[in-house]
Order: structure tokens, then C-alpha cells, then sequence
């Protein structure tokens, strides 16, 4: 019974010197962090896209880690722009009674992509430019205003979620 107790206090070190409990892949000496503002750069505009989602994403990394704002000399720099905002028909669907009918589209597919710059001043070798990109599908019944307070913020959800565990879980 000691050995086994004594195994697992050894086991729970190694793997604890292996692998932070936080999950965070960040460096100790990585205190700060800055994140610009993102542009809405694409051909479609939304109005508010740019400031949700460059509020989002500074509220992810300030809440899920341990890293202060910064606004000069920052250990970490995360900037880029909103490149692609598009609806488009994904599935269409004729009236049944009409020959020839009336072509409509029964689901639109909201796609958002935004171009990342992250730099990683502690750890250089983790710096990187990636292009995110996700998408939801939704009724063609949601209307303009239903479609940016809703499908809005899942798609920017998921991106952030995936810019996020690129930086910090580094998976």
C-alpha cells in the first residue's frame, strides 16, 4: 500500500512538471497581453461585427487566464482583421403545387473568416499568421436583424474558441 501511494505521489509530479493542471501552454514569464481592435475589412458589412467580436475575444483571454491588458510592450500581441462576412443559400426548396415553381431558399449559411497575427514575444517560436474560418446554417425565415444578434455570435463563438485554444491550450 506505501508503494502504491508513494507511485502516485511520483506519478502526480512527473505529470504535473509535464503538463499545467490550468491547461495553459503559456509560459510563467508570459504576464501581458494586447489585442487590437479587428476591422471588419469584408465586401458585406455588418455594423457591428468588428466590435463584438474584438470585445469577445478580449474577454476570453482576460477571464480564461491569468494575463493583464497591456498597451505597450506587451509579452503577447494578437491583431487582425475580419476578412469574409457572406450569407448564402445553402438548400433551396420549390412550392409543390407550382410547375415550374418558385425557387426560394430554404437555409442560408453564414460564414465568417477572420486573419490572425499572434506574437508571442517570451516564446518567439510560437508566433503565427492563421486564417480562421466557421460557419452556421439557418432558416431562411430568420430575418437581417435575427441572423447578427443571433448566428453572429455563435460563428464568432466558435472562432474565438479555436484562435484560443491555438494560443493558450496550444493543441
Amino acid at each position: 500500500m506505501k508503494r502504491l501511494f508513494a507511485f502516485t505521489i511520483f506519478a502526480l509530479l512527473i505529470l504535473n512538471s509535464c503538463y499545467s493542471f490550468t491547461g495553459s501552454s503559456l509560459s510563467p514569464e508570459t504576464k501581458t497581453i494586447q489585442i487590437k481592435e479587428f476591422p471588419n475589412n469584408s465586401a458585406l458589412m455588418n455594423p457591428n461585427l468588428a466590435q463584438q467580436f474584438s470585445t469577445d475575444i478580449q474577454n476570453r483571454f482576460l477571464q480564461r487566464t491569468t494575463l493583464k491588458g497591456a498597451t505597450e510592450k506587451p509579452d503577447i500581441l494578437i491583431e487582425g482583421e475580419i476578412i469574409d462576412y457572406t450569407i448564402t443559400p445553402t438548400t433551396i426548396s420549390t412550392a409543390v403545387n407550382a410547375p415550374g415553381g418558385n425557387i426560394q431558399a430554404a437555409q442560408n449559411k453564414l460564414t465568417i473568416t477572420v486573419k490572425v497575427h499572434y506574437e508571442n514575444k517570451i516564446e518567439p517560436n510560437k508566433s503565427f499568421d492563421r486564417t480562421y474560418s466557421d460557419e452556421a446554417v439557418f432558416s431562411s425565415d430568420l430575418d437581417i436583424n435575427t441572423i447578427e444578434t443571433s448566428q453572429v455570435k455563435v460563428v464568432n463563438e466558435r472562432i474565438i474558441n479555436k484562435i484560443f485554444n491555438d494560443i493558450v491550450a496550444n493543441w
